[in-house]
């Protein structure tokens, strides 16, 4: 049985949460809820484990494969708790590049995107400074602990709980980690609009936000070590902002380390926001396109067709 649950504000004071700001109140939280289990699952590996004498030293942290998959999957929840939080409201984009593609390619009101990007921005901050306020005493027993270079008394390591940084492979260079968050943004968008697709094979029964977050798992495992895989510009940019409030300064903006990168952080924001919209045209043009016609035309081949099968009357006359 159904039950009636009472609004903890009054019914006409709530009018106002009815169209956008309700919208925006969902994408906060929504984007609160995946940094907060997202940021949270990174501090574990970092810095909690390793402090709580549950890491080989209090140092010890990427030891093996199994310390990643902790974290990919750690990111895979956290996406869908976050969309399944916001989902029945916003739509539960949770991220800008996911706003823009909307608005590029699935009719999303243009007027909305600014909005939406705020909200998340704002929910990510937020997030970002729950974690801290949960583990800064593991933070910064292992910033005292740890040897090398440091920040204003922090390590690139603690700042690895909040945001991302490009691998010292890349030499400071700017063209590999952004076609990386090009191509692991492109690669979110295609699945999400595939996943959403109700002329293709779309998930049933309300699963969508688990096999968002399997995706979001998958890019990690497969595309995560060169920068991070933000995907995201909220998701990197709100903790960012965060940290050099925190006091992690060039670490955070303009996200350098000395001899390694420098400037580094709009390419989290500008690969995700380009690598969204071209995600969402190559569905479209390589699947997308091809639905629409066969729903115009209505003949359904089977897969592996190239047309409909022809079934014979046994009672037809030659």
């Amino acid at each position: 049985m159904a039950v009636e649950i009472p609004t903890l504000i009054k019914p006409s004071r709530l009018r106002s949460r009815g169209g956008l700001l309700g919208e925006c109140l969902a994408e906060f939280l929504g984007t609160f809820v995946l940094i907060s289990f997202g940021c949270g699952v990174v501090a574990m590996a970092v810095a909690a484990l390793p402090g709580s004498g549950r890491a080989a030293t209090t140092t010890t942290i990427f030891l093996a494969a199994g310390d990643w998959l902790l974290i990919t999957w750690g990111w895979a929840f956290a996406v869908m708790l976050g969309v399944y939080v916001a989902g029945g409201v916003s739509g539960a984009h949770l991220n800008p590049a996911v706003t823009l593609a909307m608005a590029v390619r699935r009719g999303f009101s243009w007027a909305k995107v600014v909005p939406y990007w705020c909200a998340q921005v704002i929910g990510a901050l937020t997030g970002a400074a729950l974690v801290y306020l949960v583990y800064h005493s593991a933070i910064n027993a292992f910033d005292q602990t740890v040897t090398g270079p440091k920040v204003n008394g922090h390590t690139n390591a603690t700042f690895s709980i909040f945001a991302t940084f490009p691998a010292p492979y890349f030499h400071g260079g700017i063209w590999g980690p952004l076609i990386d968050q090009i191509v692991g943004t492109a690669f979110l968008l295609m699945l999400i609009a595939a996943v959403l697709d109700l002329r293709n094979q779309a998930v049933k029964a309300n699963l969508a936000p688990l096999v968002v977050g399997l995706v979001v798992a998958a890019i990690g495992m497969s595309y995560g070590a060169n920068a991070g895989y933000a995907i995201n510009p909220a998701r990197d940019f709100g903790p960012r902002l965060f940290t050099y409030a925190a006091g992690w300064d060039s670490l955070a903006f303009p996200g350098s380390v000395s001899g390694a990168f420098s400037a580094y952080w709009w390419i989290p924001i500008v690969g995700p926001l380009i690598g969204g919209v071209i995600g969402i045209v190559v569905y479209d043009l390589f699947i997308g396109d091809v639905l629409v016609v066969r729903s115009e035309l209505a003949e359904l081949p089977e897969p592996g067709r190239s047309r409909p099968v022809q079934t014979v009357d046994e009672d037809e006359e030659y």
